[in-house]
């Protein structure tokens, strides 16, 4: 197999993910700032033009984030990351579509249709009238969150899953621009430094974050 990676949340995540796996693959990068990734020969492979991929080793190609994460957990099942039964990865993914549908891509909208704005205008359709509401969307439902996971470690239980690291790489890309973590979300704020602390936040972080002030 083989990462097809670029700067990024999503990226991110997937590398996250292989981090916690303790896995390494080969990788090939694309870049996301001058667009590589939404024409061919990046779109032959990948229509969606959405960064990353996984190149199989029959050279197929697999081009969505979650996607990705479950292929490998299916391959290298353990450390478990999404769930080692039926039930649990049925929970698991219970909250992550939740957070998904109501925060992760209420927060992305927000940061394509206002700071991301002059980066994403010509790629995907951007209304920038919408963007504060999708923020607001985003942190009313952080704090909703913030309820539902009162007394347990992680989101999905006391055990790290694919859905906290879905959520912590969004929210560690969003703080710096233009949607901060609320404090007075004590139980957000808590589980977010303890995804922080862990190594394999640091690692999964592109070489050139400081550089471009985005935390990809």
């Amino acid at each position: 197999m083989k990462l097809i990676n670029s700067f990024g949340p999503n990226p991110r995540c997937v590398r996250m993910f292989l981090a916690e796996k303790g896995l390494e693959l080969p990788v090939d990068n694309v870049d996301l700032f001058s667009a590589e990734n939404r024409k061919p020969p990046y779109t032959d492979r990948n229509p969606g033009g959405q960064t990353p991929s996984l190149e199989l080793d029959d050279g197929s190609v697999l081009g969505e984030t979650v996607v990705i994460c479950e292929y490998i957990e299916e391959q290298q099942p353990t450390p478990v990351l999404i769930g080692a039964t039926a039930r649990e990865r049925a929970e698991a993914r219970q909250w992550q579509r939740r957070i998904e549908l109501n925060i992760t891509e209420y927060m992305y909208n927000g940061f394509r249709y206002a700071e991301g704005y002059g980066l994403f205008k010509d790629r995907v359709m951007c209304m920038p009238d919408a963007a504060p509401m999708m923020k607001l969307n985003a942190q009313n439902w952080l704090k909703k969150l913030d309820a539902l996971i009162a007394g347990r470690d992680f989101i999905a239980g006391n055990e790290v899953r694919l859905v906290d690291i879905i959520l912590y790489c969004c929210m560690d890309f969003a703080k710096d621009v233009g949607q901060p973590i609320d404090e007075a979300n004590a139980n957000i704020a808590a589980w977010f430094k303890r995804m922080d602390a862990r190594p394999s936040a640091a690692a999964s972080l592109s070489p050139n974050w400081g550089d471009v002030k985005m935390r990809g």
